[in-house]
Parts: structure tokens; sequence; C-alpha cells
């Protein structure tokens, strides 16, 4: 007859192992995903593809698990007190490091109580309008919004979301007055765009590409500081706006106190998968560029962007009370 042990014996053995130990045996069982935003943005378009492949290189299932609201900040909390055993992730934009100063209180310290794995994917955001909107270029737009103080609505993915903090910085560098709504994710905003509920937006690529495809929304600029291979005839803002350029990341994370084995394994494993030619290819299709470097080069752009980040909401004054 074979020995049985409690679930307690077989907890305290495992921890009994050493950390190296440890971490070859990972993953022993399946990886919960925690996608900060809803469905159908960039964040989750991103950990879909690249969590797909991670389940193959490491033979367990790695499970997609969306839980929006608050421009991250409710994910990032599940997460944050979540155990740091490796088997809770987190998938989270530029945004986190944006809430740390557009919230005057957050239930978790946002360089303190995470490690960043790595980014996983560089985001470019488009400017794009309702079709019923009669702009077709940057100018346009800039000359309506002034010909129309507080008339053009534009929505974003939430407050202090990469998408909000694009629009306060061409605001700012261009005097235009448009009305903000926020939503719960780059989904709904563009779901609100396409419906006629607003008439502007800037979203991440992916966010908006098969409606660039159908016709159902109008590019009228990029936000990155050259155009894109994938939409060579669309503009960059900074092309009427001089000076402008405003891309992101979608990076992930783990709560802090993770063994550091582990967050090499996932740092290694998930360098494997954003450079095969298949996810490669995925993201490159949805203007999203593979993007990988070390925990410690991770961290330092963390601190860099975050530091960039409270300067800008700082100069506009944006703040979610």
């Amino acid at each position: 007859m074979k020995p049985r042990f409690s679930s307690a014996v077989v907890l305290f053995l495992a921890a009994m192992l050493p950390p190296a130990a440890y971490a070859q045996a990972y993953p022993a069982r399946a990886v919960r995903v925690i996608v900060v935003f809803p469905p159908g943005g960039s964040n989750d378009v991103v950990a879909r593809i690249v969590f797909q492949k991670m389940g193959e290189l490491m033979g367990q299932q790695f499970v997609i698990d969306n839980r929006g609201g608050a421009a991250g900040t409710i994910g990032a909390a599940v997460v944050a007190q979540s155990p740091a055993d490796g088997y809770t992730l987190m998938v989270q934009s530029t945004t986190h490091v944006a809430n740390a100063h557009m919230y005057k209180k957050l239930p978790y310290d946002t360089l303190g109580d995470f490690i960043g794995i790595t980014p996983l994917a560089r985001q470019v955001g488009m400017l794009a309008v309702h079709p019923s909107l009669p702009v077709k270029t940057v100018k346009d737009l800039i000359a309506l919004a002034k010909k129309r103080p507080g008339e053009i609505v534009y929505g974003s993915a939430g407050y202090g979301s990469y998408v909000h903090l694009t629009w306060e910085l061409l605001k700012s560098m261009t005097g235009a007055n448009l009305i903000h709504v926020p939503f719960k994710g780059g989904g709904p905003s563009t779901t609100a765009l396409i419906s006629g509920e607003t008439q502007v937006t800037i979203a991440t690529i992916g966010s908006l590409f098969t409606h660039l495809k159908s016709n159902r929304v109008r590019p009228i600029a990029v936000t990155s500081d050259k155009r894109t291979a994938q939409f060579p005839n669309v503009p960059t803002i900074a092309e009427t706006v001089p000076g402008y350029e405003f891309t992101a990341w979608v990076g992930s994370f783990v709560p802090k106190g993770t063994p550091r084995p582990i967050v090499d394994k996932l740092n290694a494993e998930l360098k494997k998968a954003v450079n095969d030619s298949d996810v490669a290819s995925k993201l490159t299709a949805q203007t999203l560029d593979p993007m990988h470097m070390t925990p410690e080069e991770f961290a330092a752009r963390l601190k860099s962007d975050y530091d960039k980040y409270g300067k800008l909401i700082k100069a506009i004054g944006a703040k979610v009370e």
C-alpha cells in the first residue's frame, strides 16, 4: 500500500527543496495570467498570443483571467495579494507606472509589490476618428476642436491609461479642447468609437486593427516618431505637431517575493516565446513589436517611465481621487 501524505506535508517538503530544484519543477500545474484590462485591447491580444506559446514551451496551461477596471488597478491589486509562487502572473502596460501618479491612494506599492519579468511588446498608438467626423488629418482635427471647444468627445481606456495620457500630451501641445470619457479598457473604448458614442480616440493599433481593415474607423496619425511599416501611408502626429512622440509597452509581472529562479525561468521562456517566428509575426501583424529585457533592464525601464509619467501627469494636472 502506497503511503499517503497530507497537503500540508507536501507543501512542507516542497519548501525544503533548494530554490534551483523548485524552479526546475516549475510549473507543476496551470498558471493564472491576470490581464488587468477587458478582452479586446492590446494587453489582452499580447497575453493570448504570447502565453499560448508559453503553454507549449513549459508544458502547462497559462490561463488568461481578465480583471478589468480602474485603469488596471483592480487586477493589479489581485496580483499584489496573490501568493509569490509563480502561479499568478500579471500582464499590464505602462499604465501601471502612470497609475502611481494618477491615483491619490492605491492598495499596493507600484514599484515595490511587483517584480517585472520582461516587457513583451512595444505599443504604438493611432489617432482614429468615427467616419462621420469631418476630419482627415491632425490639422483638421485640431482646427475643428478649436472651432467647437468642448464638443468633440474622445474615449480612453481609463484615467491614467496610455490612451488617456497620449491625448493629454496632444491637448497640452496644441491647445485643443476635447471632452474625455474614460472606459474600462481599450476594447470598450474602441466599441464606443465604432458605435458613434465617441468621435475620436488614440488607441493602440492592436485594439483598432480589425476595425481599420473594415473601414469602421478612419486612421488619422500614429504616435510613434516614425511611420509604421504596416501603415506607411498614415502620417505621424509629429509631422503636424513637432516633437510629439508617445509609445509604450505591455509587460509581465509577478508578486514581490517570487523566487528568483522562477523569475529567471519565466524570463528565459518568455524570451523564446516572443522570439518565436509565429508569435513575432502575429504580434507584428497587430503592429505590436516583440520586446524582451532582463529583469534588471526592465526594473531600470520601470523606474525611468515612473519618473517620466510622473512629470507629465504633474504638468497636465491629471488626477483621479
